[in-house]
């Protein structure tokens, strides 16, 4: 997508700020942890998740965001 086509885009197909958040206040899940890291959902990478989140609490979710 173009950068002028995102810039002349229609109000009503746009996400309202109201509904857009990072989960700050949110408890963050070994799952959500795994699909952040753009992984699927296994046993094992949901191990990994519950080790990391252990160990770096919020901020391992927060490494895997822009």
């Amino acid at each position: 997508m173009s950068e002028e086509s995102v810039s002349k885009r229609d109000p009503s197909e746009v996400t309202p700020d109201s509904l857009l958040h990072t989960g700050a206040s949110d408890d963050v899940t070994p799952e959500d942890l795994v699909l952040a890291s753009g992984r699927d959902v296994t046993p094992e990478t949901l191990e990994w998740a519950r080790r990391r989140l252990e160990k770096e609490g919020r901020a391992a979710i927060d490494a895997q965001l822009p």
